[in-house]
């Protein structure tokens, strides 16, 4: 049983891939490049081809078969710039590969017309057809299959006409059609290698593409892993804000540059009040609410530069640089108010809601983090102590 052909496979006849659909790929890719290397080539062909009425005129001069040559390249020039033009605007291979063949098969038809309109100059156009043979092949851009019909067309419109026009020979005919053979064999094999070599590097770069994309994929998706394990370490899984490892990394930076820049510097701690009695009536998943609750309403009366934290269990830390007492003590009491106004899930009417805060504020150059947390720790069970939903401040 023969085996499938994978999809990179090129064909060893045609120099295309056996999948059609790569084909048609391959082909819209360079439809650009192809367009205009095609008028290009065109342009040329077409200049050249009418620049020989020059040669006409000096072997012919100014007879009958003179002016039936120039009109015959004048057909020609204008119908190959016209299709050059037409080319370069909407012609493409995989659209359109009969109207790349076009301008071969017109070009093939006047040089074929040539011999009949001048017989004698027969070794000159013998010359002619194998230069416009492998210029067929390798200058005009065009699908293999194509150039080589194009190709055997001239050759044999060639050699008919030169036996019925130029009265030659059988060992001149034959010459001629070994040339012509030679020329077409060496034409094909050379774009036949050319076209498999193009479609052999576009596969390359099609894998590239692609191992480049999974590349990337995979970038993306392990980054996306970094930022969830950064988060995991970073945060607290309840309320999402800083855990306490992480708080106190901040928090300790944000002190140093307030004590560099001689500014105040307060830290908050505040516990919700009742805590304890608010799992055991209510459960667990209340407890869990009214912590989410309350941590959304201290970040919330954050600024940007201000940095909060789940310091354990019902405990929250706050650092707010360049804030001095009384600024602090007005933000405690306004986050005080804020967490006591919350509106409470149903079945929990019962529950006043509250926190206490302890404040501690530093201005000395020598205060540590750990210092001004004990300060703050210390100024929140008086709080407690007192009856709660209290905001107690202390000083260094």
């Amino acid at each position: 049983m023969a085996s499938r052909p994978t999809p990179d496979q090129v064909h060893w006849l045609t120099g295309q891939f056996c999948e059609d659909s790569k084909e048609v790929t391959y082909q819209r890719s360079i439809t650009s490049r192809v367009q205009f290397e095609a008028c290009l080539s065109l342009i040329v062909a077409a200049c050249i081809f009418g620049m020989f009425s020059i040669s006409d005129y000096s072997l012919l001069g100014l007879t009958k078969e003179y002016y039936l040559l120039v009109a015959m390249r004048c057909v020609v020039v204008v119908l190959c710039l016209s299709l050059a033009l037409i080319i370069y605007r909407w012609g493409g291979y995989a659209d359109s590969a009969w109207l790349h063949a076009l301008p071969l098969w017109v070009l093939a038809t006047g040089i074929i017309l040539i011999v009949p309109l001048r017989p004698d100059s027969l070794s000159t156009q013998t010359t002619a057809v194998v230069v416009a043979t492998m210029a067929f092949y390798l200058l005009i851009p065009n699908l293999l299959k194509v150039v080589t019909l194009a190709s055997l067309y001239l050759s044999a419109g060639f050699i008919v006409s030169a036996v019925l026009f130029a009265d030659i020979t059988p060992m001149t005919t034959l010459r001629i059609a070994l040339l012509l053979i030679m020329a077409n064999a060496v034409g094909f094999f050379a774009l036949l290698r050319l076209e498999s070599l193009q479609r052999k590097q576009f596969s390359l770069l099609h894998e590239e593409r692609h191992q480049n994309c999974k590349l990337l994929k995979e970038i993306a998706h392990r980054k996306s892993l970094e930022t969830q394990l950064r988060t995991l370490a970073e945060r607290d899984a309840l309320t999402g804000l800083n855990n306490r490892g992480h708080f106190i990394k901040l928090a300790t930076a944000l002190l140093h540059r307030s004590q560099h820049e001689n500014m105040p510097f307060s830290l908050f701690m505040i516990d919700v009040d009742h805590f304890k009695k608010i799992n055991d009536t209510w459960g667990h998943s209340h407890g869990d609410w009214v912590l989410t609750k309350i941590a959304e309403v201290c970040s919330q009366s954050l600024r940007p530069m201000d940095v909060i934290g789940r310091f354990g269990g019902e405990e929250f830390v706050m650092a707010l640089p360049n804030t001095g007492p009384e600024d602090a003590q007005m933000v405690a009491e306004q986050l005080k108010k804020q967490v006591a106004e919350l509106p409470l899930k149903e079945g929990m009417s019962e529950l006043c809601l509250s926190i206490t805060i302890g404040i501690a504020v530093a201005h000395n150059e020598k205060t540590t983090l750990e210092s001004l947390i004990k300060q703050a720790d210390q100024m929140l069970y008086v709080g407690k102590r007192d009856g709660r939903n209290k905001v107690v401040m202390f000083q260094i």
